[in-house]
């Protein structure tokens, strides 16, 4: 029996929320439709204890209502007001000082495909890693949807990251990470509030600090169920370059060989022959 297995059964009776294994924080602007379903997929397919914290900027977030009337029969949901700053950065810090769980998951509301990665993210950290992160690039992840431009910059980014600053990471820059609560302070998180590029920030300082790292692959279909993408060329490349040359520079410094990484295949995973 794995130790992800025994830990609900031990957990089955006592229900209690402060059994809580892992924090699903969701930064959200105007996710209403997209967080009612994802809390749905959630619900059925996470089996530990776990609570997921909504973090959103504005009151009038129409994410809110829907975290309103859900909690009564999730009571593992709650609504967080970031009231730090606006944008995802900003968001996880919020959802980090409200959560209780010894691992955190940083999650977008608009991602399905991932919900089905979580079993095996918390596998790795139950396996000693400190920090994981999803892949779209490699063993057997793919990403679907999108901007067509942002998808060529994240491809092209990421390939040309591992070449320059020898990261382990396949895919930097994706933003479903989950780690090790402890460690979060460690990052020193600095990346602007722009579009999620303090996921490619977490991913290079989790490196940069000689983390145990681990690695998932996904499929990731993005918007699968509408809403507004929030990608912009000019800010967001501004943003990723910044810490494309930070990461490059600090890593080589560490030396060319790479931190190895664990890696857990998914089921669908067929190796080509």
């Amino acid at each position: 029996m794995s130790t992800i297995r025994s830990h609900i059964l031990n957990n089955a009776t006592a229900g209690s929320i402060t059994d809580t294994k892992v924090s699903i924080l969701i930064p959200v602007r105007n996710e209403g439709l997209n967080l009612r379903i994802m809390l749905k997929i959630l619900k059925a397919v996470v089996e530990v204890p776990y609570e997921v914290l909504v973090i959103y900027d504005h009151p009038d977030d129409d994410s809110v209502p829907v975290v309103n009337e859900l909690k009564d029969e999730q009571p593992q949901l709650q609504a967080v007001h970031n009231t730090i700053g606006p944008g995802v950065a900003h968001a996880i810090r919020a959802g980090v000082d409200e959560s209780r769980g010894e691992y955190i998951l940083i999650f977008a509301a608009d991602e399905v495909g991932p919900v089905l990665a979580i079993e095996d993210m918390l596998k790795l950290m139950e396996d000693g890693c400190e920090f994981v992160s999803c892949t779209r690039y490699a063993h057997g992840g793919r990403r679907l949807g999108g901007s067509f431009i942002g998808g060529i910059l994240s491809r092209t980014a990421n390939r040309l990251f591992r070449i320059i600053a020898g990261i382990s990471f396949t895919d930097c820059t994706t933003g479903i990470k989950m780690f090790r609560r402890s460690i979060f302070h460690q990052l020193h998180l600095e990346a602007k509030p722009v579009g999620w590029a303090v996921a490619f920030e977490m991913a290079i300082k989790a490196q940069h600090l000689r983390l145990r790292l681990g690695e998932v692959p996904i499929i990731s279909i993005d918007r699968l169920y509408g809403g507004e993408s929030t990608f912009k060329l000019g800010s967001w490349t501004v943003e990723y370059s910044k810490w494309f040359l930070w990461g490059a520079f600090h890593l080589r410094r560490l030396g060319r060989k790479q931190t190895k990484v664990a890696v857990a295949l998914p089921s669908y995973y067929v190796p080509v022959r």
